[in-house]
């Protein structure tokens, strides 16, 4: 998710020295099985976490260790996991995602060189059917930009077209190349776990509520037949407005950060809707 100016400040300043290596570009792959919501393939050896700042781990006070990708690995870990690799980087773009320029690449917990969707190809061939789950955030720094937080007006015709680029993104490259490169002598040998968003701006611009949720649905006909939906969005507390949950599960009440991010509460919110998402 796309950071408050004060945090942006902060992360700006906050560098990392990262041992990068060098990853080819795949060619496109097409998918050849349909996915079986019903049926999880479960833990293994490996865990791949894909996204945004959320997949990161985020929060304004710069503790970046306690996000839900850590609490997920934590859990996981338990059922025969034994590594977790994080891809995923603060303000990542679903374009970002495909062609690179993550403005943080340097903050990226797992090093690697240009974008993130040929990383995670890359990963994927390199451990091929030990791999799961695949988890992925992505979306919202694609469409928040389009809302004036100051006055609460939404471009709609802004969002209408980035909402488009998105469903194109996640529909026709990220989402059909992860689900092919988890396919093995036609069989899926990982989940694919693809979280929707809670809107941080319900209880100050309550009018940004119909427009997640309408982002929301696009991402979940993007994921059928591809993976899993996880609903964040209802387990953060749905459409009810005002929602009390945002306080305790977000930084938005913070007078000191005001940040759209989840807290460490938020962020173990987060990784058990994906277990139970899952079946694990």
């Amino acid at each position: 998710m796309q950071k408050s100016t004060s945090s942006s400040r902060l992360l700006a300043s906050f560098a990392f020295t990262l041992l990068l290596i060098g990853i080819g570009t795949p060619a496109v792959q097409a998918h050849t099985s349909s996915y079986n919501a019903n049926m999880s393939v479960g833990p293994k050896q490996y865990y791949l976490a894909l996204g945004n700042s959320l997949a990161f781990g985020y929060q304004p006070d710069l503790d970046f260790n306690h996000g839900y990708v850590d609490d997920l690995s934590a859990d996981l870990r338990t059922r025969g996991n034994e590594q977790t690799a994080n891809l995923a980087c603060p303000e990542e773009t679903s374009a970002s995602f495909i062609n690179g320029g993550c403005p943080y690449a340097l903050l990226r917990k797992f090093p690697y060189e240009g974008n993130q969707l040929s990383a995670a190809l890359l990963y994927l061939n390199e451990h091929q059917g030990q791999v799961s789950p695949v988890t992925l955030d992505i979306g919202a720094n694609d469409v928040l930009p389009d809302l004036s937080r100051t006055n609460c007006v939404i471009d709609t015709e802004k969002f209408k077209s980035d909402l488009a680029a998105l469903d194109t993104n996640l529909a026709q490259v990220i989402l059909p190349r992860l689900h092919a490169a988890l396919m093995v002598n036609g069989r899926v040998t990982g989940d694919l776990l693809v979280e929707n968003y809670y809107d941080p701006y319900q209880n100050q611009c309550p009018g940004t509520v119909p427009l997640m949720q309408e982002m929301n649905s696009h991402i979940a006909a993007d994921v059928r037949n591809l993976g899993v939906l996880v609903d964040v969005f209802a387990a953060f507390g749905g459409a009810a407005t005002p929602n009390q949950n945002l306080c305790v599960y977000t930084w938005i009440c913070n007078k000191s950060f005001h940040d759209v991010h989840s807290t460490r509460v938020g962020y173990q919110i987060i990784a058990k809707a994906f277990e139970q998402s899952a079946g694990y």
